[in-house]
């Protein structure tokens, strides 16, 4: 269409609009809705509106839009069915589906779903088995186990006998809570009051917040008062549990009534245990003085509960400014329980409390511990590398032997890009290019998408490692190290992909995006292709943040993948670049590196320009309302509100401003820069003064807080891959 003649049609639809104005008065719902259809690019828009904000408008618009486009009606029927059944409108809800159930095969289950559920909460239960067929046929569904507790409940009257074995039957299948509370309803209606207990009592064990731990906190108060003295009463493994749960939630002052209460029944142990964690949830409350006392007092036999009051004994040292006292506490658990959780979560405790005071001497013997007494734990190889690169820094004789341990003890750790640079680093001190020249090759070969990549490129830039020969020594360990490597993106879709790709794209042009990001995230676990579903699922998003959510979320090992092993789009979705024209302007306006600011926005907020931090930080770049307002006038912006921080113009001009200020303080240093925007300049000029850093590798591997040492690392390994993708 040319514009001149778009133009004409706007001016007809113009004139037509004011002159039914002014002959009918305001226009009825219905104009409305139809000039709303005709604005609409898709259903899936409208829909997803009125789902939103189910006003009769946008109920209309949706309705005009099938009339005009008649292929349309069995997706506009499922998408109203789902909006009344959300709307608690089941018998419409039922009408609308029942209308699409003939047109929508291929996600029939999906509409069998909805439509059983909403005519179990109408109260309509005949033939709802039947409805709810198609969600126990192949591919299998991600509603499934949902429809189950449906059938239970559409059972429940004239068979809760059935009811309760179907739930039985299929119990691992069962979404939770919801599984469990509807057993528990349908023991119940089968006369077996004592066996719906023993369900709801393990809900209430497990669920001590929301919706979940209210209807089973009430279920079993009516239950109690039906049956009387015949109520059986919780487990005392119950009690504990719901009281390790509640100290868990930080709900200290209910898990000390809790605990008390589950003490009085318990035995042995178990009964120590629960007096240990009443202490604790005491002091974890604020009231240490009666907790230690407590703890002090107590006399227990050898074992778990025991090696537990002395790691809390130690915490209560430490609170009243006792330093000597956990040490000597430690000793006791070394002692007495070497193998103990206990023992390793005070010896972390108290590696943790070091090293932020910068005392090496106490943390290294402690991290040690920790990885020769606990190997097997998840974390021993992050206490392993703080004491190869302390090895490091200092120059000790041991560090090669340290680093090399850590490649070949735990290579699938992201301390193994480290551990290969500093090798690297160690090798060209003492003039071995050759084996320097391997060592950074094998990050950058294995390891591209890692801070330390970038560090071995630049190291290989220098002429005399570049052109050494290699190591035949340092090749042959190589050789042995297995680092950890992703799996290439596929080129080609299986079946299983492209049935749940093609579901899920029916389900979005109804405006069902949650269920069709729903039905890729099932397909993920289950039977297609993560990487290609999470592809589907980010460009289908409706903003740039969402779809790196379903990247991540779907491709997780993706640092480990080479930049070619993954089509071009792969990358693009996992490394955004929206308001890239405003970005880059406030960048260069202010001398930064565009991929710099891009780098640091993903990791701040993902590019999400309504993001909000629990320190109340605001957008693109996580600006704080007090440090906006100081930096607003250099950045051209008006007064600082919440409101103007989410708004990405004036966010990235305030943030840019930021960041540029930053790293005039630093001197230009990046990394310092990077630390001081995510800790604070105080923190990072208290950090500085602990060593004397070469390089500033050095630095990032001794700031002493994991968020902010992962974070530079973080924003420098996003800019590079800004500047590979979009240079």
């Amino acid at each position: 269409m040319t514009m001149r003649n778009c133009l004409a049609k706007i001016t007809l639809v113009l004139c037509c609009s004011v002159a039914g104005r002014a002959a009918a008065g305001p226009a009825t719902a219905a104009g409305r809705a139809k000039a709303a259809s005709r604005t609409a690019t898709t259903l899936a828009g409208l829909a997803r509106a009125y789902r939103a904000d189910p006003t009769p408008d946008r109920r209309a618009a949706v309705e005009q839009w099938a009339a005009l486009h008649p292929q349309d009606a069995p997706l506009t029927q499922l998408a109203l069915g789902v909006t009344a059944y959300e709307q608690k409108d089941y018998l419409a809800a039922a009408a609308s589906l029942r209308k699409a159930r003939p047109k929508l095969a291929r996600i029939a289950d999906y509409v069998a779903y909805y439509l059983g559920a909403a005519r179990v909460e109408a109260g309509d239960f005949d033939g709802v088995t039947r409805d709810l067929e198609p969600t126990h046929r192949q591919p299998a569904s991600p509603v499934a186990g949902r429809a189950w507790v449906i059938e239970a409940r559409a059972r429940q009257t004239a068979d809760a006998a059935g009811a309760v074995k179907l739930l039985r039957d299929h119990y691992a299948e069962l979404p939770q809570p919801e599984g469990g509370l509807a057993l528990a309803d349908c023991y119940v209606a089968a006369g077996a009051p004592a066996s719906a207990a023993d369900f709801l009592e393990r809900a209430n064990a497990q669920f001590v917040t929301g919706e979940a731990a209210s209807r089973a906190a009430d279920a079993l108060s009516s239950l109690q008062e039906r049956m009387g003295a015949a109520f059986p009463q919780p487990l005392p493994q119950q009690l504990l549990h719901r009281a390790d749960r509640l100290l868990q939630t930080r709900q200290y002052e209910e898990a000390r009534t809790a605990y008390q209460s589950a003490a009085e029944r318990l035995n042995g142990s178990e009964r120590e245990q629960a007096l240990v964690r009443a202490a604790a949830a005491e002091l974890l409350d604020g009231h240490a003085g009666p907790a230690c006392d407590n703890l002090t007092g107590m006399q227990l036999n050898a074992g778990e509960a025991d090696a537990e009051r002395i790691y809390y004994l130690a915490e209560c040292a430490h609170r009243a400014g006792d330093e000597t006292q956990p040490s000597a506490e430690l000793d006791r658990l070394a002692g007495q329980y070497p193998k103990s959780s206990w023992r390793l979560k005070a010896l972390l405790a108290a590696a943790s409390r070091s090293w932020v005071e910068n005392q090496p001497q106490r943390y290294l013997p402690l991290y040690q511990a920790a990885y020769q007494n606990f190997p097997d734990d998840p974390q021993a190889a992050h206490w392993h590398f703080r004491v190869a690169f302390r090895a490091y820094f200092e120059r000790r004789e041991d560090a090669e032997n340290l680093l090399r341990e850590q490649l070949r003890n735990y290579p699938g750790s992201g301390s193994a890009a480290a551990a290969l640079y500093f090798l690297g680093r160690l090798a060209e001190e003492r003039n071995d290019f050759g084996a320097a020249r391997l060592y950074f090759e094998r990050v950058m070969t294995a390891m591209e998408g890692y801070y330390y990549a970038e560090l071995a490129r630049e190291r290989l830039r220098q002429p005399e490692v570049r052109n050494a020969s290699g190591s035949a020594k340092v090749a042959e360990f190589l050789a042995g190290v297995r680092l950890p490597k992703g799996e290439a993106v596929p080129t080609r879709t299986t079946a299983a992909t492209e049935l749940r790709i093609g579901r899920s794209r029916i389900l979005r042009s109804a405006g069902l995006t949650d269920l069709a990001d729903e039905e890729l995230r099932f397909g993920a676990r289950i039977d297609g292709q993560p990487a290609l579903l999470a592809m589907e699922g980010a460009a289908a998003a409706e903003a740039p943040y969402q779809g790196m959510r379903m990247m991540k979320a779907l491709a997780p090992d993706y640092l480990n993948l080479r930049l070619t092993e993954a089509p071009r789009r792969f990358w693009e979705l996992l490394f955004p670049l929206p308001y890239r024209a405003e970005l880059t302007a406030d960048a260069r306006r202010l001398g930064l590196d565009p991929f710099l600011v891009a780098g640091l926005v993903r990791q701040e907020s993902e590019f999400n320009p309504g993001a909000v931090s629990h320190a109340h930080a605001y957008g693109l770049t996580q600006v704080l309302p007090g440090t906006g307002r100081q930096f607003a006038r250099r950045a051209g912006v008006g007064r600082v509100t919440a409101r103007v921080l989410v708004q990405p113009a004036a966010n990235l001009k305030i943030g840019t401003a930021i960041l540029r200020s930053t790293l005039d303080q630093n001197g230009g240093n990046l990394e310092q820069t990077l630390a001081s925007y995510n800790a604070g300049p105080n923190r990072v000029a208290e950090w500085l003064t602990w060593d004397n850093y070469r390089e500033p590798a050095e630095f990032v591997e001794s700031i002493p807080y994991a968020e902010t040492r992962e974070y530079v690392q973080a924003v420098l390994r996003n800019a590079e891959m800004y500047r590979r993708l979009y240079r």
